[in-house]
């Protein structure tokens, strides 16, 4: 295996930090153990050679099974605002997502 990618406890805390996620000592370690397997495993990814292979979105040809899109009546905006738990003007007033 070739050198691993060095990832502190402070990594993992900035991490934690960024993503509004608090972990306590114990998480941070896991989570630490955990962050590095996967960084190490796509280590070794970056090391297969894939120079002669083409790239692809499935590994078996798949034919698309959804149907065209077709045009067709729409609510009107009342229409659509009637099921709102809350409104406010000719809007869907919803809970704050971030603070």
């Amino acid at each position: 295996m070739s050198d691993s990618m060095d990832l502190s406890i402070d990594d993992v805390k900035q991490i934690s930090v960024l993503t509004r996620i608090s972990m306590t000592e114990d998480e941070l370690n896991v989570m630490r153990t955990q962050m590095k397997n996967i960084l190490d495993s796509v280590t070794i990814l970056n090391e297969v050679d894939t120079e002669d292979v083409e790239p692809t979105g499935h590994s078996v040809n798949v034919k698309s099974v959804m149907r065209d899109d077709k045009r067709g009546d729409s609510l009107t905006q009342d229409e659509a605002l009637l099921n709102a738990p809350q409104t406010e003007g000719s809007f869907v007033r919803i809970k704050a997502v971030l603070e």
